[in-house]
């Protein structure tokens, strides 16, 4: 719903339209001399001018999104900005009339105020949810035959179709848009001390299954030093190199080191794995099973 401002709010918002109103109108001729004074000469006067021209039409556009709930005079200072932006863009050499070339920029400009400002919860990130967010309502009141409660599924589809988007954004935009935000913070019930963070789930792992993990984690390690060692030095430099480094080194950087082809570090490399792969099975039958297996250890050589 519409945001209201305050009754001093609201005479200073008629004043500055009324002002705006009152400032005349520009010529095409005008408009070409103004812009080549900004940017030829940088005259600062003739930008003031010619933004001061058409301030009305920040006011005109700032007003077809009144509805989103933000103050009036916030969206008109934001259209603001995006009409002094495109002064100081404007060429007058495209033979195209600044109104036209400003409407762009003044749309632009109060739409990402919308939604940066609409909710605390980030909306809009992408194209589709930018184009939904500012196009749902119309179409869903043009399309459905129910224009309150959920959407139908024929209502979705023509709606995506429509913008060019997925049914899955249709309805994620469609319960972003039903629902205001809340706190975390608020009591659930007026009489009670719980709030609605005590409902939230906690999918974090328990004490019980960090411990275990921990302790996996230090069995797979430990055996896995033990099954380097079974390997030789040049088998065990490769699967360290190309296996356990942070960033694996080729197999022709290897055959450069160690003197021969890529295609034989490629077949010591495979007889280690098989090697470790052995090492590390003999080790988990002689000491029992764990919740590890041999591929959490180390992967199946190709």
């Amino acid at each position: 719903m519409p945001y209201l401002d305050d009754p001093r709010t609201q005479r200073a918002n008629r004043a500055f339209a009324k002002a705006s109103m009152r400032a005349p109108l520009l010529s095409r001729d005008d408009e070409f001399s103004l812009a080549r004074r900004w940017r030829v000469d940088r005259d600062i006067s003739a930008l003031h001018h010619f933004t001061g021209a058409y301030a009305r039409l920040a006011i005109s556009i700032a007003g077809r999104f009144r509805n989103y709930g933000l103050p009036i005079g916030d969206l008109v200072q934001e259209g603001n900005v995006g009409l002094m932006e495109a002064a100081i863009r404007f060429d007058p050499e495209r033979d195209i009339r600044f109104s036209t070339y400003a409407t762009w920029w003044i749309r632009s400009t109060i739409q990402d105020y919308i939604l940066r400002n609409w909710s605390i919860v980030r909306t809009g990130t992408t194209a589709a949810q930018k184009t939904l967010f500012f196009n749902l309502r119309r179409l869903r009141a043009r399309i459905s035959d129910v224009p309150f409660g959920p959407m139908t599924g024929r209502t979705k589809e023509e709606i995506a179709r429509a913008l060019n988007v997925n049914i899955s954004d249709v309805e994620c935009m469609e319960i972003r848009l039903g629902g205001a935000d809340q706190s975390l913070n608020s009591p659930l019930r007026e009489d009670g001390e719980e709030e609605r963070q005590d409902l939230l789930a906690d999918f974090r792992p328990n004490p019980e299954e960090v411990v275990i993990g921990i302790h996996d984690s230090a069995v797979r390690s430990r055996w896995l030093a033990q099954a380097l060692d079974e390997l030789t030095p040049r088998e065990r430099r490769i699967v360290l190199q190309r296996q356990l480094a942070d960033n694996g080194t080729t197999l022709e950087e290897l055959g450069r080191e160690l003197g021969v082809s890529k295609e034989r570090v490629r077949q010591l490399e495979q007889r280690a794995l098989l090697k470790l792969r052995a090492g590390i099975e003999r080790l988990i039958s002689d000491h029992g099973a764990i919740s590890v297996s041999t591929d959490q250890c180390f992967p199946e050589p190709p």
